[in-house]
Formats: structure tokens, C-alpha cells, sequence
């Protein structure tokens, strides 16, 4: 799997690692903000923060970040509070 981020949707590093990852045959997902950008339509799945305001759009990445790792950290050791 691989996972890439940007808050415009268009980064070209992002884009061109996607790119990458796809001809490798891994999914790929993308996080984005504003309208998705070129990222949101080259994804197998995307999670998009419709917002045009920066600061709120990566508050949303970062607590998707911290929800992601709390439900691996659940998986891999049964503990619901991450200790």
C-alpha cells in the first residue's frame, strides 16, 4: 500500500511516487485537500478534506495519522488505549 499526502492535490513528488507505487501493483491511497486535485482522480482510494483553508485541512491529515496507528496498535496488541 501506498499512502500519499498533500493539501492541494497536485504535488508533483506525491504524484510521481504514486505513479510509481501503482506500476509496482500496490493500492494506493490518497489524502487531499481543496478538490482532490490530480491525486483524488489516480488513487484507488481517496479520503479528501474539501476545505480551501491549509491549517484545517492538514488538522484533519495529522488526526487521520493518529487514527490510523490507534487501530494498528489495536490490531497487532488488543489494547484500545494505545498503552
Amino acid at each position: 500500500m501506498a499512502w500519499g499526502i498533500s493539501t492541494s492535490g497536485s504535488s508533483r513528488n506525491v504524484i510521481k511516487a504514486l505513479e510509481v507505487a501503482k506500476k509496482m501493483g500496490m493500492v494506493t491511497i490518497g489524502v487531499t485537500g481543496r478538490d482532490g486535485g490530480d491525486i483524488a482522480k489516480m488513487v484507488d482510494y481517496s479520503l479528501n478534506v474539501a476545505s480551501h483553508s491549509t491549517p484545517r485541512i492538514q488538522e484533519v491529515h495529522i488526526t487521520l495519522g493518529h487514527v490510523i496507528c490507534e487501530m494498528v496498535d489495536f490490531k497487532l496488541f488488543q489494547r484500545p488505549d494505545g498503552k
